[in-house]
């Protein structure tokens, strides 16, 4: 990694660490004024909404230590480096996700069976409830503007996280207004759709955990062939791959030259193919070319899908 790469990993870790210590002190606020005035009025749809909100600042914490962990640099063990311990923070999150939905789900379901209807619903109630609205729907908007800058998987996550939460909101909104007009089973069936939403924002953390951990492609290989089949000198390029996270992607690619080429000519191709990759696609690390004689029984002599005698360039 060079100079340049390094101060800028650890500038952009320093960024996505600042967006999650302010969105972690704004999520306590609003759990705190959620939990409190939801135990005083008794309402199980407020104070779900106020334990979802508390696993948001849980998972805030450990998005933190894990990006503490992904800004370590490539060691002996870790030679790509540390940076998909960002992604499996988003799984831990995912997981607290779930356990929450099991908590308000539960709770939920034992008022409606006992048919316990204690929520108190007054004017208070409306504006705890609107006021922390309003503090996600910034935290949402400013949390996914900051994901996309930075490229930060696990900004992203807590960005739908918190969206969820927004919605979650405006259905306990709803459920006061119900107990307020004389429909007192409102309150428990809201923390119900309450603990759907969550689910439903566990199963989008899991899913794009997923795609990283699974080296899911992350650029459409014609892309880097547009690249390439600008350069004087290309004739072709083939097996192009990708993978990593959305931050630190890994690209691995055939170049296909004249045979008469030179090594030391074909060697600079490459590099100004990697040069070229890597300012169309600024969150690529690493481009490995494997030059290849064109014309030459593609396909032929080749061991784990790679030409034998070929050379990269990095």
């Amino acid at each position: 990694m060079t100079t340049d790469t390094a101060r800028s990993s650890v500038s952009r870790t320093g960024e996505v660490r600042r967006v999650l210590l302010i969105v972690l002190g704004l999520n306590l606020l609003v759990a705190a004024a959620k939990l409190v005035y939801g135990f005083i009025s008794q309402s199980a749809s407020m104070q779900a909404d106020g334990i979802h909100s508390a696993f948001d600042s849980v998972g805030n914490v450990i998005a933190l230590v894990g990006v503490a962990v992904a800004a370590r640099p490539a060691d002996d063990t870790h030679p790509y480096g540390h940076s998909k311990f960002e992604t499996y923070g988003s799984l831990a999150i995912g997981v607290l996700l779930a356990v929450a939905a099991f908590e308000v789900g539960s709770g939920a379901v034992e008022r409606l069976a006992t048919r316990t209807y204690t929520a108190e619903v007054n004017a208070l109630s409306f504006v705890v409830m609107v006021g922390t609205l309003a503090v996600n729907v910034g935290v949402t908007v400013y949390e996914r503007l900051r994901a996309r800058q930075l490229h930060s998987d696990i900004l992203r996550a807590d960005a739908a996280h918190t969206l969820s939460d927004v919605l979650v909101s405006v259905g306990v909104i709803v459920g006061l207004i119900c107990v307020r007009l004389g429909i007192p089973e409102a309150d428990p069936v809201m923390a119900l759709v309450v603990t759907a939403f969550i689910l439903i924002s566990a199963i989008e953390v899991f899913m794009r955990a997923l795609r990283t951990l699974s080296d899911h492609a992350r650029i459409d290989p014609a892309s880097i062939r547009v690249i390439a089949e600008a350069m004087p000198g290309i004739c072709e390029v083939h097996r192009i791959r990708t993978r990593g996270t959305e931050s630190e992607i890994y690209c691995d690619l055939h170049l296909l030259v004249d045979p008469a080429m030179s090594v030391r000519a074909a060697h600079a191709l490459g590099d100004e193919l990697e040069q070229g990759v890597k300012s169309a696609h600024p969150a690529v690390k690493e481009v490995l070319v494997h030059i290849e004689p064109y014309g030459e029984g593609q396909g032929e002599g080749q061991v784990d899908g790679l030409s034998a005698g070929s050379t990269g360039s990095s």
